[in-house]
């Protein structure tokens, strides 16, 4: 009983202070504005209904209640429904006090804006539903409250036993369906169900370019660039074990070759798209290979900071007045060209967005290929214990430098494709955040994978796109994502499996063994 009781106080202390930090940077006007376009009610000014609050308000709640009850050790609905009252009444307590402080500075005209921004008068008066500070106050306790009971009574009822049972009936059919699923790309029609797949999915990348728009495909643009980046650096960090803070640098040298060869200023080169994008890759891997020789002998925290001086000496080395005359120095270089195809320009939003989604299929081609190869098998060593690698006879000198190479290669694709589709590069699009974008995708999406590396550049740079609204969030959205993720999936959401390799002499010598597979 003592546990329960403890254990509700704190999560309602727990989500009402999470209450009070998101009021005070503004967070529950946005969530609100968000409710009120989704419902299709016009904002006036700039604060949302209080409807939409009133909603917001009570998710916080019911998520309180739920919190509270998911380690209940009384098991009854009652015990529930209480556990989720108390943590709510708990959060509510909380919130009353904190909206009693504001509206005590919208009473006494006390404004607070020069120390905390969002706290316009107006912005109070949304906070306390356009009621008196003594009304609103009560009004979310109330909800808190209310809410955390609903929270409670819903994990209740989701432990009634009959309940539970039609739970795992579709839990059981799910799994069903995922087996029957993967039966079918593994089973004796493999070759027709991938070849059909494969079709439906070819189909989805030539028609959606043409319904989508200029700025649906600017968005799928900027996840597929991010998607390439991604695999390039899983090659470094998911596969072979070695840790880059500086990964964007080698972006930086293939947008600016790409800027430099096919830009009329300020050289006006005018090589050419393709010629830019080849030699771009080119002098990215070779600069991920110049980087890599001196560095051989350092690992983890070291290798991360060097990497991280080596970004950030480029961009400043971009940035710089010396360097004015040869890359455009803090201005950047605009005017950059598109590509040509068969004598025809190819440099619509349709067109670079075709051209990004090939670039995303060869990298993934790649990648994948590299992966269940020798060379991979060889990265996963070294990953796992590079002195035990070294022990076995694996080169870990060159495998290191040819996983830096290669992850080096496909940034330098993904800036000359940018630069060219956006007809602009300058030394603030190569930042350390740019380096954290990348490395962030990578750990939510899962190390290591195709799948989780799109997923990630979906979750962390198409999402933001779709939802702009979130744009003054996006540190801390990443940084609670983060968080979460490794309290919850620290392998990310699609993790890695380990390979199994089949050991052919054993089975050839040995046909009667059992032991097929063996795990490496």
């Amino acid at each position: 009983m003592k546990q329960n009781l403890r254990q509700s106080l704190n999560t309602g202390i727990t989500f009402g202070l999470v209450h009070v930090f998101l009021v005070l940077i503004g967070f529950n006007t946005l969530i609100g504005t968000l409710f009120a376009k989704l419902f299709g009610t016009p904002v006036s000014g700039s604060q949302p209904p209080a409807f939409t609050l009133i909603i917001y308000t009570a998710i916080l709640g019911i998520w309180a209640g739920l919190a509270a009850t998911k380690k209940a050790q009384n098991r009854t609905l009652p015990g529930f429904l209480a556990a989720g009252t108390l943590s709510g009444l708990t959060a509510g307590v909380i919130g009353f006090l904190f909206s009693l402080g504001l509206g005590w500075f919208l009473v006494n005209r006390v404004d607070f804006r020069q120390y905390l921004a969002f706290l316009s008068f107006d912005f109070i008066k949304a906070t306390l539903f356009n009621l008196t500070p003594l009304l609103g106050a009560l009004l979310t306790a109330g909800i808190f409250t209310a809410a955390g009971a609903v929270g409670g009574l819903v994990n209740g009822v989701r432990n009634i036993r009959r309940v539970k049972e039609g739970f795992n009936t579709i839990r059981l059919a799910g799994g069903r369906v995922v087996y029957n699923a993967s039966a079918l790309l593994h089973g004796r029609h493999r070759l027709f169900v991938r070849i059909g797949l494969l079709t439906a999915l070819a189909a989805l990348i030539i028609l959606l370019p043409l319904k989508w728009g200029s700025y649906w495909n600017y968005v799928a643009g900027t996840v597929g660039l991010y998607v390439i980046l991604g695999l390039g650096l899983n090659i470094i960090v998911g596969l072979s074990g070695q840790l880059v803070l500086g990964y964007i640098a080698f972006f930086a040298i293939g947008a600016y070759t790409m800027a430099l060869l096919n830009s009329p200023i300020p050289h006006n080169l005018m090589w050419g798209f393709w010629p830019a994008v080849v030699l771009g890759v080119v002098l990215a891997a070779l600069a991920g290979l110049l980087l890599g020789l001196p560095l051989m002998r350092l690992r983890g925290d070291y290798l991360a900071i060097v990497t991280l001086g080596f970004g950030e000496i480029i961009r400043i080395l971009l940035k710089s007045d010396v360097l004015t005359d040869f890359t455009g120095g803090p201005r950047g270089i605009q005017n950059i060209n598109g590509p040509v195809l068969f004598g025809k320009a190819f440099n619509s939003d349709i067109h670079f967005t075709y051209l990004i989604f090939a670039a995303v299929v060869l990298a993934a081609f790649v990648y994948s290929h590299l992966e269940n190869s020798r060379t991979g098998r060889a990265w996963l060593a070294i990953r796992e214990d590079e002195t035990v690698a070294r022990a076995t006879g694996v080169n870990t000198t060159r495998y290191k430098l040819l996983a830096l190479a290669l992850g080096a290669a496909f940034a330098g694709l993904a800036g000359a494709i940018y630069a060219s589709r956006n007809q602009f590069t300058g030394p603030e699009e190569h930042s350390l955040m740019a380096s954290i974008n990348v490395i962030s995708l990578i750990i939510v999406g899962g190390m290591g994978n195709i799948p989780g590396t799109i997923l990630g550049a979906f979750a962390l740079k198409g999402l933001p796109e779709i939802l702009r609204e979130f744009a003054n969030y996006r540190l801390l959205t990443f940084g609670a994502l983060l968080v979460v993720m490794m309290l919850s999936r620290p392998n990310g959401l699609i993790p890695s499996r380990r390979p199994r390799y089949k050991i052919k002499d054993e089975l050839e010598n040995n046909p009667g063994s059992a032991e097929g597979e063996n795990d490496q």
